[in-house]
C-alpha cells in the first residue's frame, strides 16, 4: 500500500497490538500513523531534514524514535503531540532504539561510539564504546536483563547492562558489517551481516553461528523475531525479498512485486502479518499464505 511519494522514504516501522502501524518517513520528517481500516495520519516533524528513522514503543505507551540527521531523540503521543530531546554529544547521529530491561529508552550514536540510554522524562546518559569508528547500528533488549547491539564497523556484537559494562563480541566473518539485530523467543539474539549476506545468532554466553544467505549479494538489512514460527523475517535490501529463517536455519525467501522497492524495517502484528518499510514510498505485507502485497 502506498501511504507517501516516492521521495518520502518510509524506513521503520512498529506494530501496536492492534494492528495500528507507526512508521518513520526519513527523508520527509514524518512520522506516520496507520490504522488496521486503513485511515493515515501523517504528523510533520520540525525540520523535515532531521532524519527520522527507527521507531519503538516506549515504556510510557508513546511511540519513541531517533532524529539521526539532527541528532535528536524523539517522541510522538498517540494524539500526534510530538517532543525531542537533543543528544549531549555533538553530531552523535543516533540511529537504533529498544526499550531496555529498565523501564528507559537506549539508542545508538552512529557518529560517536556512544550507547545513550534515555529515561520517560527526557534525561540523557551516554556510555562510551571501547573502539572508534565502530558505527553503532541496531539495538535490542535482551532476555537477560542487557541489551544488544550491531557494531558495523567494528564486525561485533555488543552488550551493555542497565550499569553500563559494556562487552564485545568479535564475529566469525571478517567484515560481514552487521545491521539489525533483535531478541528471540529462545532467549537467543539474532542479527544481519549485509557485508556478508549472512544471518547471526549469538547466545547470552558469546556462542555465534552464522548461516548464509542463498544470494551472499543480497544485502540484509533489517530483522525481527517471529513468535508464531519461532523463527525470524529479514529485509534483503539489494534484491528486494523478504526472508525467513527458522531455528535450524532453514531460509525462505519471498519477492517483493516491485524488486526496486528497497526494504528496510519490519514489523508483525499480532495474528502473523508482516509489514515492510519500503523506502520508495510504500510498505509491503506478507500474510501467512506467503503472499506478498504491494499497493
Amino acid at each position: 500500500m502506498r501511504i507517501a511519494g516516492p521521495d518520502a522514504g518510509p524506513y521503520d516501522l512498529s506494530a501496536e497490538p492492534d494492528g495500528t502501524l507507526w512508521v518513520t518517513m526519513v527523508h520527509a520528517g514524518r512520522i506516520a500513523r496507520l490504522t488496521p481500516g486503513g485511515h493515515l495520519d501523517s504528523y510533520q516533524l520540525a525540520p523535515a531534514s532531521c532524519g527520522p528513522s527507527i521507531i519503538t514503543e516506549g515504556p510510557d505507551g508513546a511511540m519513541w524514535f531517533t532524529r539521526n540527521r539532527d541528532h535528536r531523540i524523539g517522541r510522538i503521543a498517540r494524539d500526534g503531540a510530538t517532543t525531542s530531546y537533543l543528544v549531549p554529544t555533538p553530531d552523535g547521529g543516533p540511529f537504533g532504539i529498544t526499550t531496555g530491561p529498565d523501564d528507559a529508552l537506549w539508542f545508538t550514536e552512529m557518529n560517536s561510539d556512544r550507547i545513550g540510554r534515555i529515561t520517560t522524562d527526557g534525561t540523557i546518559a551516554e556510555y562510551p564504546l571501547p573502539v572508534t569508528g565502530a558505527l553503532p547500528a541496531a539495538i535490542t533488549v535482551g532476555t537477560d536483563q542487557a541489551v544488544w547491539f550491531t557494531l558495523n564497523q567494528a564486525n561485533a556484537i555488543g552488550r551493555i547492562t542497565p550499569a553500563g559494562k559494556i562487552t564485545l563480541h568479535p564475529l566469525p566473518t571478517p567484515g560481514a558489517a552487521p545491521v539489525g539485530i533483535c531478541r528471540h523467543t529462545d532467549g537467543a539474539i539474532w542479527f544481519v551481516e549485509i557485508a556478508a549476506g549472512q544471518i547471526g545468532r549469538i547466545r547470552t554466553d558469546g556462542r555465534i553461528e552464522e548461516f548464509p544467505l542463498p544470494d551472499r549479494e543480497a544485502r540484509p538489512h533489517a530483522i525481527i523475531a517471529d513468535p508464531l514460527t519461532g523463527g525470524c523475517w529479514f529485509t534483503t535490501w539489494a534484491a528486494g525479498r523478504i526472508g525467513h529463517i527458522t531455528p535450524d536455519g532453514r531460509i525462505d525467501e519471498y519477492e517483493l512485486p516491485t524488486p526496486s522497492s528497497e526494504p528496510h524495517g519490519l514489523t508483525v502484528t499480532g495474528e502473523g502479518t508482516v509489514f515492510v518499510a519500503l523506502e520508495t514510498g510504500g510498505l509491503a505485507r506478507l500474510e501467512r499464505t506467503a503472499v506478498v502485497s504491494e499497493n
